[in-house]
């Protein structure tokens, strides 16, 4: 999945809060056997890793919840060469209160989303969990507290772009511009860059399993969560335990695919969202969905034309709201947010309301604040764990960036990007005049970079591993159906699919039915039937 990001950092500040570059393969993965590493490989010697304990404590830093515990793991930098450094990733955890079985481990989405703050606020979802297990998450390499990384201003000046119709008038300036934002994030993010990338946090899940005291992983991947899922399913399979995949992401279609995807899926929440709108006198775009789904247009054309103030310093254009279009679309449940704070927009030039909804794209985006960072940037400290106020503000975009161009292959040549250029916005404009620009930008910022793995195209099916639960939900603006449908496929027999006939990205967080199925299969090992589904009112099929 392709998460929206904002380009301002400054705007990123006042985000809500919600919710590891190439990997060479034939060097670092070699075959998994028995051995002096207890349950790691033969070669190299990986066993000061899989030998570790975790040692937990009170989270400290605002907010935390007093029954939140924190920890930390260390992993190695370069699979290849152990011995090269390490890395610490920041783990969290709500302990079990029943009959404890194990952990099961989180990931939120993104790629780049930090699991220990998500944990930390919307933990009550899982609460049934620890009735079995430990419920676990981690911020993977490179995110959050765990080295993370940064492009400087190498994100704004790269996300930006697009900006005019210049870019089309001159693609070789373009492409000068997009390779020095990839040269800027090699700069500012350390030597966990070229060792970021969902291969290689899958690996980490397997440390982490091994530290937790598990021998089988127990997990509840996100989104994005799903792809490093998958990833491990196929590494490590005979350590799988009870996967469960929700909102299922595509392990075959490059980048430019996928984004055309997903600016057709938020195009088509975005025109419910306007017919939902018009049904109320107080809608900020009338009554008429055509004429409101015009509306949405010229707003955005005229905020980037004359972007409004804000009082975080920058001001606030139309590829603003585009972000914080995408973020309030992925749940109903925040639509009567979202048209208050549009009202506010349109109505009196204030975005303040809108503000709260620019942020990343992750599993539960709820609405909830989290304390505002000092303006500056500071370095990331290799290999420790750093604090939380020097995570620097543009991380989640630098890390979904610098991971989902890690884990594709596809990288054009010049002259394909500048004769391919027009095709490709003509093709992301008619999949949705809105959030055509914005990910198209996205996927053009992996140019310059290092050329991705294709272990997860070539090597992540036809699975032999114990049952999977993947759950797809028919109106995920994010992660299409056909997806869940087509990963089910490539995995093979053992992928298991619940249907969930509702909307939003996702379904753990906003049905009850298939919350209660994941749980059952987590807890009980209860399995519905592959094919059954879960109504849109959330009752039993």
């Amino acid at each position: 999945m392709l998460a929206k990001l904002s380009r301002r950092p400054g705007l990123r500040r006042c985000a809500l809060a919600a919710t590891a570059a190439l990997t060479l393969l034939g060097a670092g993965l070699p075959t998994a056997t028995a051995n002096r590493n207890g349950d790691g490989d033969d070669r190299p010697d990986l066993s000061r890793f899989y030998g570790q304990k975790v040692t937990w404590s009170a989270c400290t830093g605002d907010g935390m919840p007093d029954d939140l515990q924190c920890a930390k793991l260390t992993v190695p930098l370069d699979y290849a060469r152990p011995k090269a450094g390490t890395l610490d990733l920041a783990l969290a955890r709500y302990r079990a209160t029943g009959d404890k079985r194990g952990s099961v481990v989180l990931n939120f989405g993104g790629p780049g989303g930090a699991g220990v703050p998500e944990l930390a606020y919307s933990g009550k979802e899982f609460m049934d969990l620890t009735d079995s297990y430990d419920v676990v998450t981690f911020d993977p390499r490179g995110v959050g507290r765990s080295s993370p990384v940064s492009c400087g201003d190498g994100e704004e000046n790269g996300l930006g772009a697009l900006d005019d119709d210049s870019a089309l008038a001159d693609p070789r300036a373009l492409l000068a511009r997009l390779k020095q934002a990839a040269a800027d994030c090699t700069k500012h993010s350390g030597p966990v860059l070229p060792h970021i990338g969902t291969v290689d946090a899958a690996r980490d899940l397997d440390v982490l399993r091994r530290a937790l005291g598990d021998k089988k992983l127990n997990y509840l991947g996100f989104s994005y969560g799903t792809r490093l899922g998958a990833v491990y399913a196929a590494r490590f399979p005979d350590r799988v335990g009870r996967l469960v995949l929700d909102g299922v992401d595509t392990l075959t279609e490059p980048l430019t695919e996928q984004g055309v995807a997903g600016a057709r899926g938020q195009q088509v929440a975005l025109d419910d969202f306007i017919g939902w709108c018009a049904k109320d006198i107080a809608c900020p775009f009338g009554q008429d969905p055509r004429l409101g789904r015009e509306e949405v247009v010229r707003l955005v054309r005229s905020l980037d034309e004359d972007p409004v103030p804000t009082d975080f310093g920058d001001d606030f254009s139309g590829q603003d709201l585009v972000g914080a279009l995408g973020q309030g679309l992925y749940s109903r449940e925040l639509w009567p947010l979202l048209e208050r704070a549009l009202a506010q927009l349109i109505e009196s030039g204030d975005a303040s309301g809108v503000l709260g909804f620019v942020t990343g794209g992750f599993a539960f985006p709820l609405p909830l604040p989290v304390p505002l960072r000092a303006p500056g940037r500071v370095e990331p400290s290799p290999g420790a764990l750093v604090d939380e106020e020097n995570v620097p503000l543009d991380n989640l975009p630098a890390a979904l960036m610098a991971i989902n161009c890690a884990d594709d292959p596809d990288r054009p040549t010049a002259a394909q990007f500048t004769t391919g250029l027009e095709r490709l916005r003509t093709a992301y404009d008619k999949a949705s005049p809105v959030f055509g620009q914005y990910r198209l930008t996205e996927v053009l910022m992996c140019y310059g970079r290092p050329k991705g793995t294709d272990f997860i195209r070539e090597e992540v099916k036809d699975l032999h591993t114990p049952k999977m639960l993947l759950v797809g939900t028919r109106g995920d603006p994010a992660t299409p159906y056909r997806w869940t449908v087509e990963t089910a496929q490539r995995l093979g027999s053992s992928a298991v699919v619940l249907d969930n006939k509702g909307e939003g990205h996702t379904g753990y967080g906003s049905s009850k039915c298939v919350h209660r199925k994941v749980d059952d299969f987590l807890m009980y090992g209860s399995l519905p039937p592959s094919g059954s589904s879960c109504g849109p009112d959330e009752d039993d099929d």
